[in-house]
């Protein structure tokens, strides 16, 4: 495969490795225009920390490579031929679970964001972001953190602070630490594991998070904790 079919395949699948390995971060990037693509691949490059093993120009090639390659993460546009963005990052998180999808869109509307969150994706980044905000994002997402754009985040903090709650009830310590997982991707099983309580005893909490900050879904309220910075330290801000 080769980058005149908009596919190319660069490094060995053998090559990539974990977060939690000492070697690159692996990259798949997704992206149908060429120069924008082979653009932003040769800034991942840059950075020692990240390599880029290959890229395509359509979900359908993504999800062809994303086989062979296993990548840690999948740079996304949202606008592809066929298959769209938000549906390929849904059936990445179906296919693979080692892969974690980070949009980088030009589109900012709410919509677009919630659609990708709850398709799974591990960060939404605009094409206005700088090199060094892209590697950042592509690590932290690695690491296992949701990652926003600084804008889209600015944004969403001014949408909960414009609603009719503006002083929504205090969360407990122990919400606070179940709100800080969720804007991590964990599931209630999950947290329950992390958190050492039984999975209803999480949802319980869940369900009081969601009440006493007027949110409807555990989308919400991810978005909500990172706009918030109420992500638990160490866990990965947002870059910038």
């Amino acid at each position: 495969m080769t980058a005149d079919d908009g596919m190319t395949g660069v490094a060995d699948a053998g090559e990539s490795a974990g977060p939690g390995s000492r070697r690159p971060i692996g990259i798949l990037v997704v992206e149908d225009h060429g120069l924008v693509r082979e653009g932003t691949a040769e800034l991942l490059e840059r950075d020692p920390a990240l390599t880029v093993l290959g890229q395509a120009a359509s979900a359908e090639q993504a999800l062809e490579l994303i086989g062979v390659l296993r990548p840690d993460i999948a740079l996304v546009d949202v606008e592809l031929p066929g298959m769209n963005g938000i549906a390929l990052a849904r059936e990445i998180a179906d296919r693979s679970a080692a892969t974690r999808v980070v949009v980088l869109s030009a589109y900012d509307d709410y919509a677009y964001v919630i659609g990708a969150l709850e398709a799974g994706v591990a960060g939404y980044l605009l094409k206005t972001a700088s090199a060094r905000e892209l590697a950042d994002a592509v690590r932290t997402a690695a690491g296992g953190a949701l990652v926003l754009d600084e804008s889209i985040s600015r944004r969403l903090t001014r949408r909960w602070r414009s609603g009719l709650d503006k002083t929504p009830a205090a969360l407990t310590a122990r919400e606070s630490e179940v709100l800080a997982l969720i804007a991590q991707g964990m599931s209630n099983k999950q947290i329950a594991s992390a958190l050492a309580l039984g999975q209803r005893t999480v949802e319980s909490h869940v369900s009081s998070v969601l009440g006493k900050l007027g949110l409807g879904s555990r989308t919400e309220a991810a978005l909500y904790a990172v706009s918030h910075r109420l992500t638990q330290p160490g866990s990965g801000a947002r870059p910038g």
